[in-house]
Formats: structure tokens, C-alpha cells, sequence
């Protein structure tokens, strides 16, 4: 079993969670993006810079997931591949990706982003809150109370 985080967009704050989780867990977590990381030093943290490039993170990360790991990411259609290869995924603001929602979520996403490509103004996401990394460790504990 193992951890992995979608890197590159992953806030902070989330990530400190992910490393004291790791640490106090000894779960290999291994962090990828498009960009050089720093991480703390540990031998339960990896990170693993790829080539530049639209998806190319989330193509290793799916390249190297095994059923039963755990993905952390914002990206609904990584998601939804994660889904579909017997893993789990969960977001930055503790919700779960399941068989049951990634499929309409990933709808909404590509609803959303085709009315942002005829010139609509739809607005982001809310700015990440402390409920939401709270919301996020509760989670990522719960899930590893359950599986170590």
C-alpha cells in the first residue's frame, strides 16, 4: 500500500499533513509533479520530478499505482482513472472520489470547462480554508487507521 500525491498543485498546507501522516505511519508516500520538490527528509517520502507536459504527472501516478493505494488530487479525470484501476483517491479538501460520484463529477468538470471555452466567466473554487485541511487529515487518518 502505498501514497501518492498529484504534486504539483497540491497546497501546502495539505502537504504537511501528508508528511507528518507519512512519518508517524512509516506508509511509503511518493509525491510527483512537473517541478523540482523539496521534501523533509525521510525514507517514507519520495518525490519524483517528470518531464513538463499536459498530464504527464498524472500518467506516471496512474503508471505506478497498484489497486489498493491512495492518490491525493484535485484532478477529476486523474481521479476517475484511479478509480477505475481499483484505487482510492481523495481530494485536498478531505472528499472521497468513488464509483459512485467520480463519474458525475467528471461531467460537471467537463461541463464547466466547455462553458469557460465559449467565453463564460464560471469563477474557481473557493480558496483552500482550515476546515478543508482539517477536513482533509480526518480523512487521510480514518483511511490509514483502516488500512495499516
Amino acid at each position: 500500500m502505498n501514497i501518492w500525491v498529484d504534486a504539483d498543485a497540491c497546497p501546502r498546507a495539505v502537504k504537511d499533513v501528508i508528511y507528518r501522516a507519512a512519518r508517524r505511519t512509516q506508509v511509503v508516500t511518493t509525491l510527483i509533479a512537473n517541478q523540482m520538490l523539496l521534501t523533509p527528509p525521510s525514507p517514507f517520502i519520495k518525490a519524483i520530478q517528470v518531464l513538463s507536459g499536459m498530464d504527464v504527472a498524472d500518467a506516471e501516478i496512474v503508471l505506478r499505482l497498484s489497486a489498493g493505494d491512495l492518490v491525493i488530487t484535485a484532478d477529476i479525470p486523474l481521479a476517475s482513472l484511479v478509480v477505475e484501476k481499483g484505487a482510492l483517491a481523495l481530494n485536498p479538501r478531505g472528499e472521497w472520489y468513488t464509483r459512485e460520484n467520480v463519474h458525475a463529477l467528471l461531467s460537471m468538470r467537463n461541463f464547466m470547462q466547455a462553458l469557460r471555452d465559449s467565453g463564460a466567466q464560471t469563477g474557481g473554487p473557493a480558496a483552500l480554508s482550515a476546515r478543508d485541511v482539517q477536513n482533509f487529515a480526518n480523512a487521510l487518518d480514518a483511511w490509514l487507521a483502516k488500512n495499516i
